[in-house]
């Protein structure tokens, strides 16, 4: 099996958009939740080889020499090679095209599918099951020429299985030119079995799927490559059923080689919303954003009082945090985690995302209802009673609260947005617009005046602090402030000068300065690292933005995905593949693409709307109007 010290970054991802799995160059699968993201795990061997098992693929007298997506899709090919011999292999969570047309169906299998292109070879496939992160022991028993798990899944394929007297199941093939061997795990029902035909079908028809999706990706901008493997991402993380897009599918891969900092981020941060939802737009998957903005408005009930800042795939709280003892951890770090204690924080940042997300879906779609529109007026009467209140902040310290600047900018955000949508929906005298205009502008110059520190001409991480943080790279982006003002500027230069790391790298803060009871240090943030990009076109400073964003993207390994983080030396750290920097990446493509053109997607939703269908916008008006 391959070594623990695996790079994340060298980790392939396969999805079919309600679980998924991550393999190592060599064949071997070291993850899988079943039945869903967040569920336990079934394999975990990237936390703890020995007690978390893995699914190998070993080809006699080739090695691994290379792997690759197949097109736009997450089919995931390895080739081996040896002396007068070449395999290639197929790893898919198989998904076919749902009913609608335009989602992603899965079929609850876990195909492998391995085919000899010259020479001929023996091949042994162990299944070294591990069912609940380790903490069961993997029973199997003969099914009709398959094996089955106590736990629920079955294991088949059109060649023989063994059963190893240390309780593993092994597939032992020997292929010729022009053969090749199917296995197949159901993890979902546990009661199918596919034959070679029909795991030759499975390829085809998930190939097709993702190529259907893929082909609506419309983007053929700067970084266009990234840009669409972000896309595909980003889809694989979107869970079909609730539309709910999680963090990453992974917990507790270090935020510093061998730290402490291990969090299970299988689960939907509502921080993440304007970005998906922008994002989703701009690429032409309207469906995707729409279903992501109602899985959001579900969180939001009427009349809103707090929003939890996370939530799973379920819509219910994360389960409560625990620690697993008996897993080493990937390369040693400890604690191996499971569960988010963020759930109960108070972050008042969220509040301004959703109604960020909001107005751009309604600025680009027209597509929000009445009853939902009630909802976001909540969401903004949340924030006038909460804004005063210290919050736990957008990186969910676990030290005190404070009055961060970022979550007064959102407050802020949330109050401007409320405003724009009202007017854009025609609802100004159904909501208190003025009272709505002056706690905006309060919110404004308590951050001017409490969150900007005159002496070093920059804003700074919190009130009473003088230290800068990577948040407030969003200042421009959100609209606060232009770009080009001298405040956002310096800001800039200092969050560089500060945090900066290498030739594009940006942390998030100083640990010892921030005190965020964790205290330990941590890889760079590529969030803010692409976060920054954006932040320098906004400033008209192009050159650099561009050569920084050709940097992080040469970074991103054979497979084009990306992790939380990043040390100096370009190993990728944190729990992989990671929504915000695909999603970060996209915008900072956007931005370079239109540089000079204001903030880019916001304004393409803005415009979009503007130059869309004005019978369609007639029609949406006169639908409020009536159900008013």
């Amino acid at each position: 099996m391959e070594d623990r010290t695996t790079p994340i970054g060298d980790h392939g991802f396969l999805s079919d958009c309600h679980t998924s799995a991550l393999t190592t160059p060599d064949g071997t699968i070291t993850w899988l939740c079943a039945p869903r993201f967040d569920g336990p795990a079934f394999l975990s061997g990237i936390l703890d080889p020995e007690r978390g098992g893995g699914w190998t693929m070993e080809v006699q007298g080739a090695r691994p020499v290379g792997r690759a997506y197949v097109e736009d899709s997450l089919v995931l090919e390895t080739r081996w090679e040896g002396e007068d011999l070449t395999l290639v292999g197929h790893d898919l969570l198989a998904v076919r095209p749902s009913a609608r047309g335009t989602g992603l169906w899965r079929e609850g299998l876990l195909v492998r599918i391995i085919e000899c292109r010259s020479g001929s070879t023996s091949v042994r496939s162990r299944l070294q099951a591990r069912p609940d992160f380790g903490r069961s022991v993997a029973a199997w028993r003969h099914l009709d020429g398959s094996l089955k798990e106590s736990s629920g899944p079955l294991l088949s394929g059109d060649r023989a299985l063994v059963l190893l007297d240390e309780g593993d199941p092994e597939f032992r093939v020997e292929l010729s030119e022009g053969e090749s061997a199917v296995f197949v795990l159901d993890y979902l029902r546990g009661e199918r079995r596919i034959s070679s035909g029909e795991g030759q079908a499975l390829l085809k028809s998930t190939l097709d799927a993702w190529r259907l999706w893929s082909d609506r990706t419309d983007y053929d901008g700067v970084g266009a490559p990234h840009v669409r493997r972000s896309a595909l991402v980003l889809r694989g993380l979107l869970h079909e059923e609730s539309g709910g897009l999680i963090a990453a599918p992974t917990t507790s891969l270090p935020e510093d080689p061998g730290g402490e900092r291990n969090w299970d981020y299988r689960y939907v941060w509502h921080r993440d919303a304007a970005l998906v939802v922008l994002a989703f737009l701009r690429l032409g998957h309207e469906e995707e954003a729409g279903s992501y903005l109602r899985f959001l408005l579900r969180m939001c009930g009427h009349p809103i009082g707090w929003i939890p800042p996370v939530q799973a795939v379920d819509e219910r709280p994360p389960p409560e945090e625990e620690v697993l003892d008996h897993l080493d951890g990937y390369g040693g770090a400890r604690p191996v985690r499971i569960g988010n204690a963020a759930y109960s924080q108070h972050q008042l940042d969220v509040y301004g995302h959703v109604l960020d997300a909001a107005l751009c879906y309604e600025e680009a779609t027209g597509g929000l209802e009445p009853g939902q529109l009630a909802q976001l007026d909540s969401v903004v009467e949340a924030v006038r009673a909460l804004w005063r209140e210290p919050d736990n902040g957008p990186w969910e310290v676990r030290s005190s609260p404070r009055h961060w600047t970022n979550s007064k900018v959102y407050a802020w955000g949330c109050l401007d947005r409320g405003i724009q949508l009202a007017r854009i929906t025609g609802r100004e005298d159904r909501v208190p617009l003025a009272e709505w205009r002056r706690e905006a502008g309060e919110i404004r110059e308590d951050i001017l005046t409490h969150g900007y520190d005159p002496a070093g001409g920059t804003f700074v991480q919190a009130y009473g602090t003088t230290n800068v943080d990577g948040s407030l790279l969003r200042i421009p982006l959100l609209g606060f402030l232009e770009g080009t003002d001298p405040r956002v500027r310096r800001t800039l230069e200092r969050v560089a000068a500060e945090l900066g790391d290498g030739d594009a790298l940006v942390h998030r803060y100083d640990p010892e300065e921030t005190d965020d009871g964790i205290g330990t240090s941590e890889g760079a943030f590529l969030l803010c690292s692409f976060d920054m990009v954006s932040a320098l076109v906004l400033a008209g400073l192009t050159d650099e933005a561009r050569r920084r964003f050709e940097v992080l993207c040469e970074s991103t390994g054979e497979l084009g995905i990306q992790a939380e983080g990043m040390t100096a030396d370009g190993t990728q750290t944190g729990n992989h593949p990671q929504a915000f920097t695909q999603l970060a990446l996209i915008e900072a493509a956007v931005n370079l693409d239109t540089a000079g053109d204001g903030e880019a997607l916001h304004r393409w939703a803005r415009t979009r709307t503007r130059g869309g269908d004005p019978a369609r916008s007639r029609r949406r008006t006169n639908e409020r109007e009536n159900h008013a």
